[in-house]
């Protein structure tokens, strides 16, 4: 037997946009997800709940995709005010480093162009379409301060209250908290600092020159569109680049195929000699560059710069001892995985989650997808997470069915 998902938790509309990408109709009111009876914590607590999902991006919604076709009562808890909005908050010029037809979740493929590039707020748009389309019961505005357990089942505190589930799905990629290095504090306080994750143009920065850390592609990228108004550095280790354009037709007709659809799919994997020896690089250094290549950057004006490694007197020193001296800073230097609020004894000596594939053993219900080479290299990637999504509710309706006494199928 499957249960229905309840009326309380339905999905609230958010705009016009996504709903268009949705193929809904904002003036049918037979559309489910036109409903203004909003998913509230107060009504979500009054359900026995088998699953919370924590995070309603692109992982999150996947995973509620599937906790649905398996008939589970369900909740996904996310802190932004509106479905996509990881996305929408990204710098302005942002776009999608893989073509539309690798960016759509499973069940609704992404619209538009085949080989474009979408901007990071049609990939908003697409996820809050794909909510609507499918009714998935999103509380927005919902960010959980703490898990933890309450005897067999797991207790989310929330800022909006509390919430109980037998199992719990934390669906949050490695890019919650910032990272910058200590002495980026020590700097001299006229110098404008900014992570990646807060840069949104060139008029945040003062005048004089930019100095942008980090090689990685959001680094490329963005020093890029910055060599148009100031003059720029970009510091820290090359990590690669691929070796056709994606844009290009071998790009196209190849490298995305190939790299995406099978090296990172299917041969990087945990189930793989080769994923399993490659995992640990893999998970210590940044994408090689896609789309922005060092060609690119040089013709811009970029400068290179080794990777900074201390200060003097106020300024940033690479580790060949040069002083630079600018104005503005922008840290392209990572995240932290932002799991503090976890309040479980799952995490190894560096801090990092113990899991096999997204099953976490020692605290059972418990589980992760959109982790970096969680299963396999790419899922992390939109294309990727589809495949953990479907093996993770699988796994919780096995499980509930098992508590329950129920056969499975």
């Amino acid at each position: 037997m499957t249960k229905s998902q309840p009326d309380a938790l339905r999905f609230v509309e958010g705009g016009t946009a996504f709903l268009e990408l949705a193929g809904l109709d904002r003036h049918d009111p037979s559309s489910n997800a036109l409903r203004h009876d909003a998913a509230t914590i107060e009504s979500a607590s009054r359900e026995r709940l088998d699953v919370i999902v924590i995070g309603g991006g692109q992982a999150g919604l996947s995973v509620g995709y599937y906790l649905k076709q398996q008939g589970l009562r369900f909740v996904i808890l996310d802190a932004g005010e509106r479905v996509g909005d990881a996305w929408r908050t990204r710098w302005d010029s942002l776009r999608l480093f893989s073509p539309a037809w690798l960016d759509g979740l499973d069940g609704l493929p992404f619209p538009g162009p085949r080989h474009a590039f979408p901007t990071k707020d049609q990939m908003a748009d697409y996820l809050e379409g794909y909510a609507a389309r499918f009714v998935l019961p999103v509380l927005t505005k919902t960010r959980v301060e703490k898990l933890s357990k309450r005897g067999e089942r797991y207790v989310a505190n929330t800022n909006k209250g509390e919430i109980e589930a037998d199992q719990v799905v934390i669906a949050m990629a490695n890019f919650q908290g910032i990272q910058v290095p200590a002495f980026a504090w020590e700097l001299r306080p006229e110098i404008v600092q900014l992570h990646s994750s807060q840069y949104k143009n060139p008029g945040q920065l003062r005048g004089g020159d930019v100095l942008v850390v980090g090689r990685g592609n959001s680094g490329a990228e963005i020093a890029a569109e910055l060599a148009r108004t100031h003059r720029v550095w970009l510091a820290g280790r090359d990590v690669g680049q691929v070796s056709h354009r994606p844009d290009g037709f071998w790009g196209r007709l190849v490298l995305m195929r190939l790299l995406m659809r099978v090296v990172f799919h299917r041969l990087l994997t945990i189930r793989t000699p080769l994923g399993r020896k490659a995992r640990p690089q893999l998970m210590a250094k940044a994408t090689p560059l896609i789309r922005t290549r060092r060609n690119d950057l040089a013709r811009a004006g970029v400068q290179f710069a080794p990777r900074i490694a201390a200060l003097r007197d106020g300024l940033p020193v690479t580790e060949d001892g040069r002083a630079l001296e600018v104005q503005n800073i922008v840290w392209c230097t990572g995240y932290a995985a932002g799991s503090s609020f976890v309040d479980l004894p799952i995490f190894d000596q560096d801090g990092e989650p113990q899991h096999e594939g997204g099953v976490v053993a020692s605290s059972p219900g418990l589980y992760f997808v959109g982790l970096h080479f969680l299963f396999s290299m790419s899922s992390a990637m939109v294309h990727g997470v589809g495949r953990d999504a479907r093996r993770i509710a699988t796994h919780i309706a096995e499980r509930s069915r098992r508590s329950q006494g129920v056969a499975t199928p």
